[in-house]
């Protein structure tokens, strides 16, 4: 079991690192991840899919990797060139994935993460329930959490508004079944904690200079400095009661700019909650045996 969770720890690792390359999207990751377990549990799936999931949703972006930081970061919206580049990340992602072994606890969610119910989706033009079911469910995490966080060319939108979306889009871009649910959960208030934060209990923070997110790592104490992910500008952290405030100090650092910086904090406790995940016994079948 031990070797299993240096390997999901790899996994993790390897996602966060992909994350510091876009400085709009701090604790993306962490909030489909979250999304994807609440939306689980409302199913009544089991405790250990309900993991495999948030897994899924933690590693989805794993492709994009590939994507050139020119388009990653790019401060207005994407030309059709670009969005092209940006839609062949599921399949990089795959194949990134491919060797690892524990590939089958996410390669769905990886690979199947954009295909939509009406067909119209990548990378494969996957149609309905021919999707898999984790697919489905970290798709609707992901396009929520975009529509609520803040981009280059926008600000995000209210949880109300993004709700009402993907109502209009249930069954088309959509599954029918799981939006609804998960809509059911946004106006019963569940998803509030969650939203504009990198974990639990962390809200998102902002560069005062030039907007890009700023996620604070929970171990940071009173009076840490931080840099802006973009332009290095830092900032002095202030803790006040349950609240997070930045204070510009006035110099900035060209060497933090999208440094990769991977929380071993989180990363701990991320490998310890969806260890219980790891197949075991006669129905572990390759994997238990690899490790046993």
């Amino acid at each position: 079991m031990q070797a299993a969770q240096e390997l999901l720890k790899t996994l993790y690792t390897m996602a966060m690192m992909v994350e510091t390359r876009d400085a709009y999207t701090g604790g993306h990751l962490w909030r489909v991840s979250r999304f994807s377990g609440l939306l689980a549990q409302e199913l009544a799936l089991p405790r250990g899919e309900v993991l495999r999931i948030m897994l899924g949703g933690f590693l989805h972006d794993l492709g994009k990797i590939g994507v050139p930081d020119a388009i990653l970061n790019k401060r207005d919206r994407l030309s059709d060139e670009e969005y092209a580049v940006i839609k062949t990340h599921p399949q990089q992602g795959a194949d990134l994935l491919r060797e690892h072994p524990l590939a089958a606890l996410a390669m769905e969610a990886v690979l199947m993460h954009h295909e939509t119910p009406d067909g119209r989706g990548y990378p494969a033009g996957l149609k309905g329930e021919a999707i898999p079911l984790v697919a489905r469910i970290v798709g609707i995490a992901d396009a929520f959490d975009a529509m609520t966080s803040h981009r280059p060319y926008r600000a995000g939108m209210p949880v109300a508004r993004a709700l009402e979306i993907i109502r209009d889009n249930l069954g088309s871009q959509f599954d029918r079944a799981c939006g609804e649910r998960f809509i059911a959960l946004g106006e019963a208030g569940k998803l509030e904690h969650i939203v504009g934060h990198s974990e639990a209990g962390i809200p998102l923070q902002s560069c005062q200079a030039c907007g890009p997110i700023i996620a604070i790592p929970r171990r940071l104490q009173d009076g840490a400095t931080v840099h802006c992910p973009s332009c290095g500008g830092g900032y002095r952290l202030s803790r006040q009661g349950q609240g997070l405030a930045l204070a510009p100090t006035g110099q900035r650092d060209a060497l933090q700019v999208q440094r990769p910086a991977v929380d071993h904090e989180l990363v701990a406790e991320l490998v310890q909650e969806a260890a219980a995940c790891l197949p075991s016994g006669r129905q572990g079948g390759w994997l238990a045996r690899l490790f046993a």
